[in-house]
This record gives structure tokens, C-alpha cells and sequence, in this order.
């Protein structure tokens, strides 16, 4: 009778606490993406009163800390922890960063989602005059959701 014994091809799944920290990390990354966004849309906003102004460094905000989560993730996706390792890269595990990224990034895209569509109806009569707002959350959601997990991804350890 043989007990069961992994055969050598076969790699171990990821562990609770391993995945406990794998969305911890990108749960507090993603947070800290969407607050920043939205505190200096806020802030922009309270100091510089035209759209045509304020919009510019808008963005320049927004690439920024776009590199900066993009770094961060990088540099968290190799961390090694003290109590549960480093986090492989397996399919659990990069599909877990996507759906906590996913399910963090919508609910908390939506503060900066509303600003933005406060913003795009500045100084109309009616309707929508600055779409280029619209399209400033868009590209934040789409780093947010798709690019900052992607890089995170990308850097998690291959297995030995």
C-alpha cells in the first residue's frame, strides 16, 4: 500500500496565511491608489477653480501615483514575510490578486468616479462638456484594476 505522496511535478498549493498576505498586500496597495486619487481631486479642486487648470495636474497626479503603486507592488510582491514566507507564482495565486484587485478596485474607484462626473458637468448648461474627465477615471480604473495586479503578478517568485 502506498500512502499519498506528491508526486515531484505536482506543486504544493498555496496556504491560508500565504494567501491572507497575498491580499492583504494588494488590498492595502489598491486603497492607498484610489485615496490618493481621490484626496488630490478633492484638493485640486478646492484650490484651483477651472477645470482647464486643474486637469493637467490632474493627470500628472494620477501618473504618478500610478508609477509609485506599480513600484510599490513590485517591491510587496517579493517581500518575504517573517511569519508566512514569500508568495509564489501559481495560478491561485495570480488569480487571487486579480479578483481581490477586481473587488477592491470597483467599490473603491467610486468616490473618484463621482468627482469626476461632478467635474465633466462643470460650466455646462447641460449635460456632459468635459469628457476628457470621464476618460481620466477610465484610465485610473483600467491601471487600477488591470495593470497595478498585473505588475504585482508578474513579480511574485517562481517556484524553485
Amino acid at each position: 500500500m502506498v500512502d499519498h505522496v506528491p508526486l515531484a511535478a505536482e506543486r504544493p498549493r498555496p496556504r491560508l496565511p500565504t494567501l491572507t498576505l497575498l491580499v492583504g498586500r494588494i488590498t492595502t496597495i489598491k486603497l492607498t491608489y484610489w485615496a490618493v486619487l481621490t484626496a488630490a481631486e478633492i484638493v485640486l479642486g478646492a484650490r484651483i477653480l477651472l477645470f482647464e487648470d486643474r486637469f493637467p495636474l490632474a493627470v500628472a497626479v494620477a501618473i504618478v501615483t500610478t508609477i509609485a503603486a506599480c513600484a510599490w507592488a513590485a517591491l510587496s510582491a517579493r517581500a518575504i514575510d517573517a511569519r508566512s514566507g514569500g508568495i509564489e507564482r501559481s495560478l491561485p495565486a495570480v488569480a487571487t490578486t486579480f479578483v481581490a484587485a477586481s473587488v477592491i478596485a470597483t467599490p473603491a474607484s467610486l468616490p473618484l468616479l463621482f468627482l469626476e462626473i461632478r467635474q465633466a458637468g462643470e460650466a455646462c448648461t447641460r449635460g456632459i462638456c468635459h469628457w476628457e474627465a470621464i476618460w481620466y477615471w477610465v484610465a485610473a480604473f483600467v491601471a487600477g484594476t488591470v495593470l497595478i495586479p498585473l505588475v504585482f503578478a508578474l513579480r511574485l517568485r517562481t517556484a524553485p
